[in-house]
């Protein structure tokens, strides 16, 4: 079966920050915030380059492309990971970092070695983040690397507050507000990827719709030139389309496992890192559930309101800031989520709160942070949902994985002796077909005595 999604247009267009040794080590200073990051250069300025963006995941890259293209920047998707992957991030790494940065390292060297892209009018995107997590010294360990083979002119942009957003420009806050709107389409794409291909009588069909998918919101996201309520008006026709293609899909009627999937949010997210675990699941005879990119940004304004209360500054200008972004983000959400409530009616996403919740008797939000959080009040909102399992992705050596496998098995004790596993990954192979066999047993024995059913 055929199923073609049209494309109706809208009203618009188509130096080096590394410590090289021990001597510039300096005593540690108070660790800086949000607004002060000392990682991002002040004259970055991406016009006229391409922006490179990594998979995180594959749809989510697609939409966040595209949001970028809105406001007129060439922006494009890394091409498929591979072996050379690997081996160009195993060069340039010691084994201290993780998995994911291994990765993007490699996507991005393999840019500028084997697709010998001009350095000139390249730029990369790379997040950055104050914590305990290695994430946050990424930025300057990719500009230490790109330095030191050549590559100065290469431009990095992360994005942070830390410089008014000086890379992107006056079009700043439109590009956040529709970079929003694309992870929130992202997130509906991918959750309706999974619902359906488990169960598809015609093999391949379920990806093919999600790639037109990805194809029409796209154009939607990267349409220049149209107001914000134009934009969401083209966004809610295209997702109309979206679940009649999704639902046209002919399924067979079977009572598969639901196992939850939390863990480190690149490596649960990029197939590739993961070595398509979701696929195996399917394979063997479960279904997925999947945490998606927007738990981490509603994490992110939940962590902000929490640091207002600590430091006395629940009354002021960015307390304000936090406020009125976060009304205009449920509100978007809530209108992009509008005609799916049928469709989600078994798979509910939980309000960023409940997680947390839910996690405070044993990783409470205060004394921990990140991951490791929302991958544990993540697994007991599962179980309260009727999952018959819960995955856990993550790099091996990540700080957020050991922890909570140390928590989880309290967990599963707490909770009817629900079924908890840590996949780690690490880039070497393994029989994960055994593996994912093994726990989907498990899986099996637990749905067949466990007390909270699906609804």
């Amino acid at each position: 079966m055929q199923t073609k999604l049209g494309v109706k247009r809208g009203n618009g267009k188509v130096s080096d920050y590394g410590v090289k040794s021990l001597n510039d080590v300096r005593t540690p200073a108070a660790a800086p915030g949000a607004n002060t990051s000392p990682l991002v250069k002040p004259d970055i300025d991406i016009k006229g380059r391409v922006l490179w963006l990594c998979r995180m995941p594959y749809g989510g890259s697609r939409m966040l492309a595209a949001a970028f293209r809105s406001i007129g920047l060439d922006t494009r998707v890394t091409p498929d990971e591979d072996a050379r992957t690997l081996e160009l991030g195993g060069k340039f790494t010691s084994g201290d970092e993780c998995y994911p940065q291994r990765i993007v390292l490699g996507d991005y060297l393999k840019l500028i070695e084997d697709e010998k892209v001009d350095p000139k009018k390249t730029a990369f995107l790379l997040p950055t983040a104050n914590g305990p997590c290695r994430f946050g010294q990424y930025v300057a360990l990719l500009r230490r690397i790109l330095d030191d083979q050549g590559h100065e002119d290469v431009a990095i942009l992360s994005l942070t507050s830390a410089d008014g957003y000086s890379g992107i420009g006056e079009q700043a806050r439109e590009l956040i507000r529709t970079s929003w709107r694309a992870v929130v389409v992202q997130d509906i794409l991918l959750k309706l990827l999974l619902m359906t291909r488990p169960y598809e009588v015609n093999p391949s069909e379920t990806d093919r719709v999600y790639l037109e998918s990805l194809d029409l919101m796209g154009e939607i996201i990267a349409r220049q030139s149209i107001t914000h309520k134009e934009r969401m008006a083209d966004l809610r026709a295209g997702l109309v389309r979206v679940k009649e293609a999704f639902l046209s899909v002919p399924t067979k009627k079977e009572d598969r496992p639901l196992i939850g999937v939390v863990g480190e949010i690149f490596c649960r997210l990029n197939t590739f890192a993961n070595n398509e675990l979701i696929r195996h699941v399917e394979a063997q005879g479960g279904e997925c559930w999947l945490a998606g990119v927007s738990e981490w940004l509603w994490y992110t304004n939940q962590e902000a309101f929490r640091r207002y209360r600590e430091e006395q500054r629940r009354v002021s200008k960015d307390w304000l800031k936090t406020f009125i972004t976060a009304r205009i983000q449920h509100a978007d959400e809530k209108a992009l989520l509008e005609g799916f409530h049928e469709v989600f009616a078994r798979h509910p996403e939980p309000h960023v709160t409940e997680v947390l919740e839910y996690s405070r008797p044993y990783l409470p939000q205060e004394g921990a942070l990140g991951e490791m959080v929302l991958s544990t009040g993540g697994a007991i909102y599962l179980y309260h949902q009727g999952a018959d399992g819960i995955i856990d992705i993550s790099p091996f050596t990540c700080m957020n994985g050991i922890v909570t496998e140390a928590i989880y098995p309290r967990v599963s004790k707490d909770h009817d002796g629900i079924p908890i596993r840590v996949f780690y990954f690490d880039g070497t192979h393994s029989d994960l077909d055994r593996d994912v066999g093994i726990f989907l047993e498990l899986a099996k024995t637990y749905k067949r005595r466990k007390k909270i059913p699906r609804p």
